[in-house]
């Protein structure tokens, strides 16, 4: 699983006109879930992303996790993380789960969130074209890939 983080102080995502979720404080991840990623993936990527220390105050930056603070997470899927450039100019997105696996494995990551947290999870529409909205905080950007775990 490839996940980009942003810490945000609000976002929200909106399928046409209907907003289908919405944070204030915490991280907005945006998931890439490939065909090797199991559940053992998803497992690290939950407990990593609830304990990231990314939030904190001026004198103690960094020091404070999403579960500290209280924030939120916004959780949208977006397979084109797993893009290849290789040969040509057009994307490849051969190594990005189909459906069914990519789905289960979202909805799982999901609620794995949740438990660890504590509380719901606003959640993007998975596979419906979605428009994403946020203000990053700091700016602060973070990839993190479940296959290098660094």
């Amino acid at each position: 699983m490839r996940a980009v983080i942003q810490r945000v102080s609000s976002a929200s995502v909106s399928v046409g006109s209907e907003i289908v979720g919405v944070i204030g404080t915490g991280l907005l991840v945006l998931l890439g879930i490939e065909d090797a990623d199991t559940s053992d993936d998803l497992e690290w990527l939950a407990t990593k992303l609830v304990n990231l220390r990314v939030f904190g105050s001026e004198q103690e930056p960094w020091s404070q996790s999403v579960s500290e603070i209280g924030g939120g997470i916004l959780l949208i899927s977006q397979f084109t993380l797993h893009a290849s450039t290789r040969k040509g100019t057009k994307p490849s997105w051969h190594r990005a789960a189909k459906q069914p696996q990519a789905e289960s494995l979202y909805e799982a990551t999901a609620a794995a969130l949740e438990q660890r947290l504590g509380r719901p999870v606003a959640k993007g529409r998975f596979g419906a074209m979605m428009q994403v909205l946020l203000i990053n905080d700091g700016p602060v950007t973070l990839i993190i890939d479940s296959k290098i775990r660094e």
